[in-house]
């Protein structure tokens, strides 16, 4: 993917190192803990996380940040990546009469306030939508590797689907989803749920395509290091990697063959209607 020496956002906030959890670190039993609250409870996982670090310690100041020149190098590409998820869906708005009002990025490190409670590392990247900003922990990005997905239109892919979340917002998508929720049983609304995952995959894929046309930044395997992310991240995966049989019931997000399928169905989109995923 080629991004070096390209735009950078100015929505990038960057709280790395501003707030640190004292005690015992919440470590894969905590994480497998609440992986099953979600999957298998339906609880949000930024309560039960944020229940978790608050048995395991407070939270304090930590000393100046200091990133290692290759973390540095990563905030410079999500930031770039952002300018182009800005650019991109500027464009796409513009056509239809409309004007885009780019999240902002919040990088942080273990964990940070926001308005949708705190925000965790181990919960993984997410959008909120009471603040209209995005989260990420870079140190998710070895998570993502050790799930088997690794390049740069990896990590692309990650961010714009949270995009995509944002899009969702300022379309009217999300308030649709959140009464149809209301309305529904917990199993519905896991259904209804997996179909605005969906569409985020499909308008990640639709970012890709749209800015692969605008700025040609696409090297050869990106678009299967993309498809490598979307079936990394796929409930089925994550639940066995948890060590709980796969239930599509229970699904949030989607299968990894269906996070596949909307991701390429965004790729190959003549418009927006081609991810509506039965919203």
């Amino acid at each position: 993917m080629l991004w070096r020496g390209r735009r950078q956002s100015n929505n990038v906030e960057d709280r790395r190192g501003q707030f640190v959890r004292g005690g015992t670190a919440i470590g894969s039993g905590g994480i497998i803990i609440a992986l099953i609250a979600v999957f298998i409870f339906g609880q949000d996982p930024l309560v039960v996380l944020q229940s978790l670090q608050q048995q395991n310690g407070s939270i304090s100041r930590s000393e100046p940040y200091q990133p290692s020149d290759q973390e540095q190098e990563i905030f410079n590409f999500v930031s770039v990546v952002l300018a182009d998820t800005e650019d991109t869906w500027g464009q796409i708005f513009q056509k239809t009469g409309q004007i885009y009002k780019p999240p902002s990025l919040v990088v942080f490190t273990d964990m940070t306030p926001t308005a949708c409670g705190t925000g965790q590392a181990a919960s993984g990247p997410f959008y909120c939508p009471g603040d209209q900003k995005i989260y990420l922990d870079l140190s998710f990005l070895k998570q993502l590797q050790r799930m088997g997905a690794s390049g740069d239109l990896a990590v692309a892919y990650v961010i714009a689907h949270e995009v995509g979340h944002h899009v969702q917002t300022l379309t009217g998508v999300s308030h649709k989803v959140r009464d149809l929720q209301s309305q529904s049983t917990r199993v519905g609304a896991n259904a209804i749920q997996v179909k605005m995952e969906l569409q985020a995959d499909c308008l990640a894929g639709v970012w890709i395509q749209y800015t692969q046309k605008r700025t040609q930044f696409l090297e050869n395997g990106d678009l299967a290091e993309a498809m490598q992310a979307a079936a990394a991240v796929g409930d089925d995966n994550i639940m066995r990697q948890a060590g709980i049989p796969p239930r599509r019931e229970a699904f949030t997000h989607g299968s990894a063959k269906d996070r596949m399928n909307w991701l390429n169905q965004g790729l190959q989109a003549k418009n927006l209607n081609d991810c509506e995923a039965g919203i």
